[in-house]
C-alpha cells in the first residue's frame, strides 16, 4: 500500500488490485509530478497531483498493480476522461478477478494440505506385540479347526464302525439260521435214516421171528419122523435108498440163514453207504458253505475298510477344501479392500491432478492477464512519464496554488491537459534515471475544482 498526505481534500475512487492493492485517480491541489508505483505484491499503483509532504511505501506478496491519473475536471474532460474512467474499471474488474481467484488458489492449496496432512500416512504405530497375540489365536483357531476335523472323522468312523459291526451281526445271525436250518434238515433225514433203520431191525427181527418158527416146525417135524421110524419093525429090504428129509431140511434152513445174512448184509451196506454218502455231502457242503461265507465275510470286511478310509478321505477333503475356501474368502475380502483403497486414492488422485491441472490454467489466465495489465501499466506509466517531463520544475521554493480554468468539453493529449493548467514550479527537469514516488490513491471522478500547483 502507498500512501501521501496532501494539502487538498479530494474524494477517491479505489479498487482492489492482485493481492489486494488499489487503483485511484485523483484531483488535488498543488501539482508536481504524475508517478505510477507498482507493488511487488502490490497494494497499489496510483498517479496524484496532490502536493506531498510526506510518502512511504510498501508492497506486499500476490503481484497487484494499481493505477491513478491526477488532475481535476478542468484537465481530465471529455472522451478521454471516460476513457481512462473506463479503462479503469476494466483494470479494477480484472484486478479483483485475480485476487478472487488467488485467494481461491490458496483455500484449494490449503484444503489440499490439509487433506494430504490427514490422507497421509500418519505415524506409523507399533503392532509389533499384537503379532504374537494374532499368532497364537491363528494357531489356536488351526488346531481348534484340526480336532473338530478329528473329532467329525471319529464321528464317521464309529459310525462306519457301528454299521460294520451291524453288518457283521446281520451276517452272522443270518448264518446261524441257515446252520439252524442245515441242521433241520440233517435232522429230518437222520430221522428218516432212523425210521428206515428200525424198518429194517423190524424187518430182521420178523425174519428171525419167521426163521425161529421154521426151525421149531423142522425139529417137530423130525422128532415125529423119528418117533414113527422108532416104533416101526426095522425090515431090510434091498430097494433103492430113499429121501434123506434132514439133510434137506439142513439145506434149506442154511439156504435160508444164508439169504437171511445176505439181505441184513445188504441193508447195512445200503444204509451204512448211503449214511457215509450223505455224510460226505454234508461234510462238503459244509466245507463249501464255510469257505464261502469266509470269503464273503472277508470281501466285507476288506469293503467296509474301504469304505471307511473313503469316507475319512471324503472328510479331510471336505475339511481341507472349507479352510480352503475359508482362506480364499478371507484373502479375497483383505484383496478387495485393499483394490478399494487403491481406486479411492486413485480417484483422488484423479481429482488432484484435475484442480491441480484447473488450477495451472487459471494460473496460466492470471498470468496472461497480468501481461496485458503490465503492458497497459507500461503503456500508462510511458504515458504519464512522457507528459511527465514538460511539467517538471525546481522542487524548491514552490509557487502558491492558484484555481485553474475549467476547460470543458476540451481533448487531447495528456500533455495539453497538464499544460492548460497553468502554473507550476520553475527548476530543473525530471532524469530519466530518478526513482518514481509512490502514488496518492485520488479519485478522477466528481473531483473539486480547486486552486493546483506542481509538486515539489
Amino acid at each position: 500500500m502507498t500512501s501521501y498526505s496532501y494539502r487538498q481534500s479530494s474524494a477517491a475512487s479505489s479498487f482492489g488490485g492482485l493481492g489486494g492493492g488499489s487503483v485511484r485517480f485523483g484531483a488535488g491541489g498543488s501539482f508536481r509530478a504524475p508517478s505510477i508505483h507498482g507493488g511487488s505484491g502490490g497494494r497499489g499503483v496510483s498517479v496524484s497531483s496532490a502536493r506531498f509532504v510526506s510518502s512511504s511505501s510498501s508492497g506486499g506478496y500476490g503481484g497487484g498493480y494499481g493505477v491513478a491519473l491526477a488532475g481535476s475536471d478542468g484537465l481530465l474532460a471529455g472522451n478521454e476522461k471516460i476513457t481512462m474512467q473506463n479503462l479503469n474499471d476494466r483494470l479494477a474488474s480484472y484486478l479483483d478477478k485475480v485476487r478472487a481467484l488467488e485467494q481461491a488458489n490458496g483455500e484449494l492449496e490449503v484444503k489440499i494440505r490439509d487433506w494430504y496432512q490427514k490422507q497421509g500416512p500418519g505415524p506409523s504405530r507399533d503392532y509389533s506385540h499384537y503379532f504374537k497375540t494374532i499368532e497364537d489365536l491363528r494357531d489356536k483357531i488351526l488346531g481348534a479347526t484340526i480336532e473338530n476335523s478329528k473329532i467329525v472323522l471319529q464321528i464317521d468312523n464309529a459310525r462306519l464302525a457301528a454299521d460294520d459291526f451291524r453288518t457283521k451281526f446281520e451276517t452272522e445271525q443270518a448264518l446261524r439260521l441257515s446252520v439252524e436250518a442245515d441242521i433241520n434238515g440233517l435232522r429230518r433225514v437222520l430221522d428218516e435214516l432212523t425210521l428206515a433203520r428200525t424198518d429194517l431191525e423190524l424187518q430182521i427181527e420178523g425174519l428171525k421171528e419167521e426163521l425161529a418158527y421154521l426151525k421149531k416146525n423142522h425139529e417137530e417135524e423130525i422128532s415125529a419122523l423119528r418117533g414113527q421110524v422108532g416104533g416101526q419093525v426095522s425090515v431090510e429090504v434091498d430097494s433103492a435108498p430113499g429121501i434123506d428129509l434132514g439133510k434137506i431140511l439142513s439145506e434149506m434152513r442154511s439156504q435160508y440163514e444164508v439169504m437171511a445174512e445176505k439181505n441184513r448184509k445188504d441193508a447195512e451196506a445200503w444204509f451204512n453207504s448211503r449214511t457215509e454218502e450223505l455224510s460226505r455231502e454234508v461234510a462238503v457242503n459244509t466245507e463249501q458253505l464255510k469257505s464261502s461265507r469266509s470269503e464273503v465275510t472277508d470281501l466285507r470286511r476288506t469293503m467296509q475298510g474301504l469304505e471307511i478310509e473313503l469316507q475319512s478321505q471324503l472328510s479331510m477333503k471336505a475339511a481341507l477344501e472349507g479352510t480352503l475356501a475359508e482362506t480364499e474368502a478371507r484373502y479375497g475380502a483383505q484383496l478387495a479392500q485393499i483394490q478399494a483403497v487403491i481406486s479411492s486414492i486413485e480417484a483422488q488422485l484423479s481429482d488432484v491432478r484435475a484442480d491441480t491441472e484447473r488450477q495451472n490454467q487459471e494460473y496460466q489466465q492470471l498470468m496472461d492477464i497480468k501481461s496485458r495489465l503490465e503492458q497497459e501499466i507500461a503503456t500508462y506509466r510511458s504515458l504519464l512519464e512522457g507528459q511527465e517531463g514538460g511539467l517538471v520544475g525546481p522542487r524548491w521554493p514552490c509557487t502558491p496554488a492558484r484555481k485553474p480554468r475549467h476547460l470543458p468539453g476540451r481533448s487531447g493529449t495528456l500533455r495539453e491537459l497538464l499544460s492548460a493548467g497553468g502554473g507550476g514550479c520553475s527548476g530543473e527537469r525530471r532524469r530519466p534515471g530518478r526513482p518514481k514516488t509512490a502514488p496518492v490513491r485520488v479519485p478522477v471522478r466528481d473531483a473539486p475544482e480547486s486552486a493546483w500547483s506542481p509538486p515539489c
